[in-house]
């Protein structure tokens, strides 16, 4: 976490204990997105936050034991930190495109809280509804599989999969339409997979719905709500890259089992692949910053393609 964000979060605190005399600790936490004893922490620091002199009239007073906590003195700080106006242009801006997104079921929820939102954040507001946005999803398709999902049938498709530039038949088990990164997925039990997959609708070719009921083990509709879930199983393979300054930025944007940093800068990921091929590809997309030290298949795999490139430029 950023100092800032920090500030801001143990700064919100005391409206928000305010609000809530005698709330449990537990349940703070809860509230708050944080563990206990990250929460334990921000009370302590908070304790410590007064005026130079520090008289019982400076700092901010908390009481908490083992199981709950409030504020006996607050030192005038009663409201919640307001939104900045860039802060508040974005939450616009993100409300207005999740108000628009097509299959979106609390979307009266959305709403109301961009009326909400809109009110307090003033003339940002009003730059926000200058903004146009767009999107690629197509609305369509949204539909016909939501109405799939709701009917509860398995399905046949006909999958166009990018990482291995080829088509597969496969059955599935519907679990939600989702829309992310400007495109609409279908978050599904694969029964070949055994495992939950996300299927883009823009690349199945084509799909029956069959007869037999939906079966989807009760785990899988908790994997589906996590966008991180195609790389997280423990069935997939396991890659160990080292990694240099300029593609350190992989460690952030995919889920990763263990991350260690090395003297000279570089690190050492470990991650869940999608396919090897698909590891070689991101590998052979990082060039000369990234090598790939495990598994040995994945090693081969990226020595025959570079011999194979530089066959090439012999010829």
């Amino acid at each position: 976490m950023t100092s800032a964000s920090h500030l801001s979060r143990v700064l919100n605190l005391v409206p928000y204990l305010l609000a809530r005399p005698g709330i449990r600790i537990a349940d703070a936490a809860a509230d708050l997105g944080i563990t206990v004893s990250e929460l334990r922490d921000d009370l302590t620091l908070l304790w410590m936050c007064g005026l130079p002199g520090y008289g019982p009239g400076d700092l901010i007073d908390i009481a908490f034991d083992d199981d709950t906590v409030t504020v006996t003195y607050d030192a005038g700080m009663t409201r919640p930190v307001r939104l900045s106006p860039d802060e508040a242009l974005a939450l616009v801006v993100a409300l207005r495109m999740l108000a628009d997104t097509p299959g979106l079921s609390d979307r009266e929820v959305v709403r109301r809280t961009l009326d909400k939102v809109g009110a307090a954040a003033g003339d940002a507001a009003n730059t926000a509804a200058r903004v146009s946005l767009s999107t690629t999803v197509d609305d369509s398709q949204v539909d016909t599989f939501s109405a799939i999902v709701a009917q509860g049938n398995a399905v046949r498709l006909t999958y166009y999969s990018a990482g291995n530039d080829a088509s597969s038949e496969r059955v599935v088990d519907p679990i939600r339409v989702v829309i992310a990164d400007d495109h609409a997925y279908l978050h599904a039990w694969c029964r070949r997979a055994e495992d939950v997959r996300r299927f883009r609708l823009d690349r199945i070719d084509a799909y029956r719905v069959l007869d037999d009921p939906a079966d989807i083990p009760a785990h899988a509709r908790d994997l589906s709500d996590s966008p991180s879930a195609a790389f997280t199983s423990a069935k997939l393979p396991r890659v160990v890259l080292r990694v240099d300054k300029p593609a350190r930025w992989i460690a952030e944007y995919y889920p990763c089992e263990d991350v260690v940093d090395e003297p000279d800068g570089r690190r050492v990921v470990s991650m869940r692949a999608r396919s090897l091929e698909w590891a070689k590809r991101l590998v052979l997309g990082l060039g000369t910053d990234a090598e790939a030290l495990e598994p040995p298949q994945l090693r081969q795999m990226l020595a025959a393609d570079t011999a194979a490139a530089a066959a090439r430029y012999d010829a």
